[in-house]
């Protein structure tokens, strides 16, 4: 298992944001504390201007080094268009990583799902998951899906994949709920399949299968995961019901595709992040046993 990841990630913060360092800084201790599981490190790689503009109008790359807020959710951070770069970079490291048949996982931020053609919202300011499926169709590849299971709709990455040749975006995701996109299926290739807020894991998990089953009927040769957290049933910014073992299992079930894939941070706000990603890692590589807990002290994010 691979972790493309950066500490200087957690360069910038606004008091009482939700999107904040510790989501990274105290995952990375937990992962480096654990003995489960082992693990690789990498850095992020570079990102060139034609990878963006694959994704992104001129005009909302050029605003990234701005000083207006975007929206209300998302500010305009010193040096956000740096971090913005690196984070996508780091998903384009995971791309490679995941076509040379690596277990992958981009521990960055700031997230990207929200963030659209043409605009930077939701806390998101590149859509690192788009910008790495583009790249993939760019270099070779003829099909790439896109499976988001953030709790929140990504739409910003249907937004720019729509219609798009060769990609395909399955997504799970609460509605009503923030953006308040996604109560159904939009053009030809971008796949939602709302659940109501409080739904039982059991039925959850009912859907989240029908979505992979679905994306496995589509015959892409590379997976590009949006890997939210969000959809925790005590995360404070929505209304989900999953438990560690739910992303274990997830973990599991893309591991079963039998296609290389590779997953980027998304969401995830609750403090048991750490022990959440760690289960959804163990069930990528096949391991058969959840995260167990980290000691009170190292788990409060």
């Amino acid at each position: 298992m691979k972790i493309i990841t950066d500490e200087a990630c957690a360069g910038y913060s606004k008091a009482g944001h939700p999107e904040k360092p510790v989501r990274v800084t105290r995952t990375l201790e937990r992962l480096r504390n654990q003995t489960e599981l082992p693990l690789q490190w990498a850095a992020p790689g570079g990102i060139a201007e034609s990878s963006l503009l694959r994704a992104h109008c001129p005009e909302m790359i050029a605003r990234l080094s701005g000083p207006e807020d975007f929206d209300t959710d998302t500010p305009s951070y010193p040096g956000i268009a740096g971090f913005s770069r690196s984070s996508a970079g780091a998903a384009l490291e995971a791309l490679r990583a995941a076509r040379n048949g690596e277990t992958v996982f981009s521990l960055m931020r700031p997230p990207g799902h929200h963030a659209t053609r043409n605009k930077s919202m939701g806390f998101c300011f590149l859509n690192n998951v788009a910008i790495a499926a583009l790249e993939a169709l760019a270099t070779g590849l003829e099909r790439v899906a896109v499976f988001d299971f953030d709790i929140h709709h990504g739409n910003g990455t249907e937004d720019i994949l729509l219609y798009h040749p060769g990609a395909a975006f399955f997504s799970v995701h609460q509605h009503p709920c923030y953006p308040g996109t996604g109560s159904g299926n939009v053009g030809n290739n971008c796949f939602n399949y709302p659940v109501p807020a409080q739904l039982p894991r059991l039925d959850y998990r009912r859907v989240l299968t029908r979505a992979l089953l679905d994306l496995k009927q589509f015959h892409p040769g590379l997976v590009a995961v949006s890997a939210g957290f969000d959809g925790y049933a005590r995360d404070p910014l929505a209304q989900g019901t999953l438990e560690a073992e739910d992303y274990h299992w997830l973990g599991q079930q893309i591991r079963q595709l039998g296609v290389p894939s590779f997953s980027v941070l998304e969401g995830g706000y609750s403090r048991d992040l750490p022990d959440l990603i760690l289960a959804y890692l163990k069930g990528l590589e096949g391991n058969l046993s959840p995260a167990k807990p980290a000691p009170a002290s190292q788990n409060r994010v």
